[in-house]
């Protein structure tokens, strides 16, 4: 069974940081894309970060309001997917979901958001 867990969600003041993890079970993280989104209280779920499959070779995407603070990589001894999220700003705040699909080796599909495994979540918020 394909499936997703988050870790490493909490509480952050303005200017630090956090390290989420997305553990993967049932295949190997480098088989396809996978994805990291979020959704603030009362908006849309937005997708924020994504890594292709090691088949596709494609640079990593970053939503346009994260470049240059939130680094996405890979761990494959670990069979994880990491989100390192430093300059956090309060408008970061929101549930963090992984994703992935196995129709997807890279992130053009992934990034539309319709796919078939999500974790459960895990809540950031960073407030002063």
């Amino acid at each position: 069974q394909v499936q997703l867990v988050e870790s490493g969600g909490g509480a952050v003041q303005p200017g630090g940081s956090l390290r989420l993890s997305c553990a993967a079970s049932g295949f190997t993280v480098d088989d396809y894309a996978i994805g990291w989104f979020r959704q603030a209280p009362g908006k849309d779920r937005d997708g924020v970060s994504c890594i292709g499959s090691k088949s596709v070779y494609h640079s990593p995407y970053y939503r346009e309001s994260v470049k240059g603070r939130f680094t996405i990589s890979r761990d494959n001894a670990e069979n994880r997917v990491f989100l390192e999220m430093d300059s956090l700003k309060p408008e970061d705040t929101a549930v963090y979901y992984c994703a992935t699909d196995v129709l997807y080796n890279d992130c053009a599909g992934i990034i539309a958001g319709v796919l078939d495994v999500w974790g459960q979540g895990t809540l950031v918020n960073v407030t002063s």
